[in-house]
């Protein structure tokens, strides 16, 4: 069954990026210690924010769920990222938010939605995330949504605990 977005939750909405989310995005994405436990793990240039706005928009397309545009419904401010990929793994969960944002629920709203949007409308058997060791706080996230973890691998190039969840 195809998903209809935007995802509602009580505080946020998720929805597709658009090439306008970009300077928004990349206050984010340009934030070192927002990003040091995401991907690589640094900030990233203005120009590495765009393809990765375009690439969600192509996973989008291509496969009915990208990383999506995290907004929070009471300002309509966009905050981040939430959303599901696919890896060689597998799909895989994932979530961004800006440091303002941090601390307050939020995160684990977000990814709630994606996980019932990947259980529910797209109908994936399960679900797979890796956290950077040094960051307790998405390990607790991935807990509270029932995340098991399954040991440690490499991921963008550096050690990472990974996590699974079934449907």
């Amino acid at each position: 069954m195809p998903l209809d977005l935007p995802l509602h939750g009580d505080r946020l909405d998720l929805r597709p990026f658009t090439a306008a989310d970009l300077e928004d995005m990349h206050r984010v994405y340009g934030d070192p210690e927002v990003m040091r436990h995401v991907g690589e793990g640094g900030a990233v240039t203005r120009e590495e924010s765009a393809r990765m706005l375009a690439a969600y928009r192509h996973h989008q397309a291509e496969h009915g769920f990208a990383f999506w545009a995290v907004i929070d419904r009471g300002t309509g401010t966009l905050i981040g990222d939430a959303g599901l990929e696919v890896t060689p793994g597998g799909v895989e969960l994932g979530y961004t938010l800006a440091r303002a944002w941090w601390g307050q629920g939020l995160a684990t709203e977000a990814a709630r939605l994606c996980v019932a949007a990947a259980f529910g409308p797209l109908g994936l058997p399960r679900l797979l995330a890796v956290a950077d060791p040094h960051n307790p706080a998405s390990a607790r996230v991935l807990a509270r949504l029932g995340f098991v973890e399954e040991g440690r691998v490499s991921a963008y190039g550096r050690p990472h605990r990974r996590f699974v969840l079934e449907r």
